[in-house]
């Protein structure tokens, strides 16, 4: 009985989300830029906002779906989250070698996320010093890209399974400030390698990434740390698979955290042995406590 009360919230919860989701868009150099959120309450004034982004050749309810567990805490823990679309599918992220349009085309992916900022300033009153962002694949790209290309508008990123460029593959001048980052990675995907190389997706090319403990250390170096990160186990919540997680932490008062979730045995898919969106607000939460 308990059990099927849980259900039924959690599927109202879920409900609620997809009936409020409203789309707008915003004309970047003639281009419509589209993006969805759920409309706030009234009464949030102040909040946070996240981009949520999709991967390569995906579209922004790809991602919505999933951050269903996430929206749930948007009204108690007070942030906004904002699904931006690719252009044609694709994002501008960093990538000398991808062959997608929004590259090819070098569609101007800094004006369209500065522009969804000030849009939700000005609609809803966020606070500009608490933006976010994640994604996964190559929304985790785009964190990137957002990371190296406005750390002054963006607090902290989450990239789940995507590694940086390596030099040769950079397409973007960085700027090489201190950043707060969280890396997911799994060590058996063959799409985003673990250890780094060519990223392989049908029809696209996106060129070559470093290994994620080289991303990872990119990042801590920037922020300051040295030496070894701290070390930790996970809770596993889905015991019927061979995946683990170790979590490696640099976290110092004052300066930015950098943490690194390698996922033993975990491919280029989500998670089911943590809700890593919820992971991500988590991250993003420490930041600004």
């Amino acid at each position: 009985m308990l059990r099927n009360l849980f259900i039924a919230v959690i599927l109202l919860q879920c409900s609620l989300v997809r009936a409020q989701l409203i789309s707008d868009s915003l004309l970047i150099d003639n281009h419509y830029r589209v993006f969805y959120y759920n409309k706030p309450q009234s009464s949030q004034t102040g909040s946070s906002l996240i981009f949520a982004m999709h991967g390569s050749g995906g579209k922004p309810q790809d991602i919505v779906e999933k951050a269903l567990k996430l929206e749930t805490k948007a009204i108690t823990d007070n942030f906004i989250v904002a699904y931006p679309a690719g252009y044609k599918h694709y994002w501008n992220e960093c990538r000398k070698a991808s062959t997608a349009d929004a590259n090819v085309q070098n569609i101007n992916e800094v004006a369209f996320f500065s522009g969804m900022i000030q849009y939700f300033e000005e609609k809803f009153k966020i606070n500009e010093k608490h933006v976010f962002a994640t994604g996964f694949s190559g929304g985790g790209h785009m964190s990137y890209a957002l990371g190296i290309s406005m750390p002054g508008k963006i607090k902290a990123i989450s990239a789940i399974v995507a590694n940086l460029p390596t030099a040769e593959n950079m397409d973007c001048v960085e700027s090489k400030k201190p950043l707060a980052v969280m890396i997911t990675n799994g060590t058996a995907d063959q799409t985003n390698p673990y250890n780094g190389g060519e990223v392989k997706i049908p029809g696209v090319s996106l060129g070559m990434v470093r290994a994620s403990e080289e991303s990872f250390q990119y990042w801590a170096k920037l922020d300051g740390y040295k030496g070894n990160p701290v070390k930790s186990i996970v809770p596993d919540a889905d015991t019927s698979n061979d995946i683990t997680i170790e979590k490696y932490t640099y976290k110092k008062k004052g300066q930015p955290e950098v943490t690194l979730l390698k996922v033993i045995n975990g491919k280029h898919q989500w998670l089911t042995d943590i809700d890593v969106l919820e992971e991500s607000w988590g991250f993003f939460k420490r930041q600004i406590e």
